[in-house]
């Protein structure tokens, strides 16, 4: 595939209206995307919205925070999870349904609310729609056990959760699939800009790479486009060893550091795969940037990223796609505006640039 400079973006938005957030997304976006809307509270959060149906999920709204709870006799559920998962995930033994792991209303307003929007337009599909599911390695470590214990020690629980996301990964791709001819589903994973960090010295590369292959795999089933999504710098070839269709990446901060994997990069572009280049800052760096000042940074890392993979700038620029650098859930809603305008319009100046 040749995305020259689509655009889309990272799910989190700071409106508070669900019919004006999807308004932004599709009049500004290639790719539009379901809006996660943090302002909601506590069910909107980016671990807690993917929760619904995984066993032993405990949501303490009175301490604002969510954790599993290992103590009791778990046997049952996840026989009955697995289940579910075998009857989904296997194309000999079920029907592919994966409306076990549905993700209701009152965890997601966007999702809905695009939905509306698109039904209200009569069946016309969309050439692209995108849509995000928190990453396995970001979920477990972040979410912790009764005792406060991340939950990706506990191997049990670890392979439950890694399923249950791939499952909600297809079931939004079918959701979505009467409304679009293509649908990207973005794993979001921003710990693992802390891969190799004191923190998590006991998490194996290995572990990341089959944790997010699974992911993707799942993804594929439903004929999607697997992006990674990781707002820092992080070691990129762990992505592309996983079999990633794209990599999105803080450009805007650490454009350089994708040049530390040339020969990644040059296999992964040769394959047919893409960069997701998070170009926009979602900081309030974003009201002093220009189109011409995002070129500048653009073609910099183009061109370096040329000099050490070997690939042509036009290749990159063939395989590239305009991104905000992170969600955009924390910012103002006038600095938000302004990120989903330079994504249009960058974008929109990228194209012509390259005649695409």
């Amino acid at each position: 595939m040749k995305s020259k400079f689509l655009s889309t973006a990272i799910g989190s938005m700071p409106y508070d209206d669900p019919k004006k957030a999807v308004e932004v997304s599709l009049s500004n976006l290639d790719v539009p995307i379901w809006p996660q809307l943090p302002v909601f509270g506590l069910k909107e959060q980016m671990e807690i919205q993917y929760s619904e149906g995984i066993p032993c999920v405990v949501i303490d709204e009175e301490k604002g925070r969510m954790y599993f709870d290992t103590s009791g006799d778990y046997s049952d559920a996840f026989a009955e999870f697995y289940e579910t998962y075998m009857m989904a995930m296997d194309p000999d033994e079920g029907n592919g349904d994966c409306s076990a792991m549905a993700i209701s209303e009152e965890f997601s307003k966007g999702i809905y609310a695009m939905e509306r929007e698109l039904e209200a337009r009569g069946g016309e599909k969309l050439p692209w729609l995108k849509v995000q599911t928190t990453g396995p390695c970001s979920f477990a470590l972040t979410i912790t056990d009764e005792n406060k214990r991340a939950i990706y020690y506990n191997e049990e629980f670890r392979d439950v959760i890694v399923k249950a996301l791939a499952m909600k990964c297809r079931w939004q791709i079918q959701k979505f699939k009467k409304y679009a001819e293509n649908i990207i589903c973005f794993i979001d994973e921003p710990i693992l800009s802390a891969f190799g960090s004191s923190t998590y010295v006991s998490v194996k590369r290995e572990d990341v790479v089959a944790l997010l292959e699974e992911v993707i795999d799942a993804v594929h089933m439903d004929g999607g486009y697997a992006g990674i999504h990781c707002c820092g710098n992080t070691e990129w070839s762990i992505l592309m060893d996983a079999g990633v269709d794209m990599v999105n990446f803080d450009a805007f901060e650490y454009g350089h550091t994708i040049s530390m994997y040339g020969n990644d990069v040059k296999k992964h572009i040769g394959e047919g795969r893409m960069l997701a280049w998070g170009i926009v800052p979602t900081s309030s760096k974003v009201m002093d940037q220009t189109d011409e000042s995002l070129e500048v940074i653009m073609e910099e890392n183009m061109k370096k990223l040329s000099d050490v993979s070997g690939l042509s700038v036009q290749e990159i620029a063939e395989s590239a796609l305009i991104t905000p650098s992170c969600g955009t859930g924390s910012l103002s809603t006038e600095e938000a505006d302004k990120v989903f305008s330079l994504v249009k319009s960058f974008s929109t100046k990228m194209k012509a640039k390259y005649g695409f």
